[in-house]
């Protein structure tokens, strides 16, 4: 799927790079910096994003940590102002590079949003309406897709016999999990999350958050979380952000249980943010 997002040929030096990268990790962010006109939102960060995991990223409102995500598949384009500046590799590629397909990459790298933001159309139109923007129009592939994708996105059995009904019909846990569905529709690689349950109710919420943990038997994720109960249910990597900076990036459990960082058992008890 890579060739889609940039000319291989144009790629040399990036894919020697490719050969450094453990097989494990989907991502490899190094000294990373994010700009909105001359503010400096992110400080040069380096982390590694592991396959078929959930890393979440938690810290108070303002921290980088959602500026981040977006930079992973270059919503931040649609930004005035704002620039990148170091590398994200992914698959050999210098997703930051001039030359980059970036809607081609959109679709390797879903996205859903803090808010569920269903088309006003009907739920299974939701699921065809990028595929047949693509170019995909055979019913009977269609109509494989949608039901693959609302299984995998626990909604099938909820929404088989009205799928030709408004998706703002269904309820906001519905919503989310039909983005979601939306999402898987394109067969991404990698999926990123934006706070998508803390508009839920706590049973929607749930749902969520046990579809999170099976999705990624299929997908690499990240999440990004104020939750921290959620943070320590549901992903197997954190990264504490703070001011721009990654003050601690390590295993959940030991984030959560034995923080190396003052800073992050502060942050974590509640004595700030």
């Amino acid at each position: 799927m890579v060739t889609a997002i940039m000319d291989r040929e144009s790629v040399t030096e990036s894919t020697q790079s490719n050969a450094q990268l453990p097989k494990e990790h989907i991502l490899h962010v190094n000294n990373l910096e994010i700009f909105y006109g001359e503010k400096r939102a992110v400080n040069g960060i380096s982390l590694d994003i592991e396959k078929n995991s959930v890393t979440a990223l938690i810290g108070p409102s303002g921290c980088g940590k959602s500026t981040f995500l977006r930079s992973i598949n270059r919503m931040n384009d649609l930004i005035p102002g704002a620039r990148a500046e170091g590398e994200i590799m992914y698959e050999g590629l210098n997703i930051l590079s001039n030359n980059i397909n970036v809607v081609a990459l959109r679709k390797e790298i879903g996205m859903v949003f803090q808010k569920p933001n269903p088309f006003p159309k009907s739920i299974y139109e939701n699921i065809t309406h990028a595929l047949k923007f693509s170019g995909l129009r055979k019913k009977s592939q269609l109509d494989e897709i949608v039901e693959e994708s609302l299984q995998k996105a626990a909604l099938w059995d909820e929404v088989k016999d009205r799928l030709h009904k408004s998706a703002l019909s269904l309820s906001g846990g519905q919503q989310q999990r039909l983005c979601i569905a939306r999402t898987i529709a394109m067969k991404p690689t990698l999926m990123l999350l934006d706070e998508p349950s803390s508009a839920l109710d706590p049973i929607s919420n749930a749902k969520v958050e046990e579809l999170i943990v099976e999705l990624k038997n299929d997908y690499s994720i990240v999440i990004v979380t104020h939750n921290m109960q959620q943070a320590s249910r549901i992903s197997d990597k954190t990264a504490f952000f703070l001011s721009g900076d990654v003050i601690e990036f390590d295993d959940t459990e030991k984030i959560f249980t034995n923080p190396a960082v003052k800073k992050t058992e502060e942050y974590i008890s509640g004595r700030f943010g």
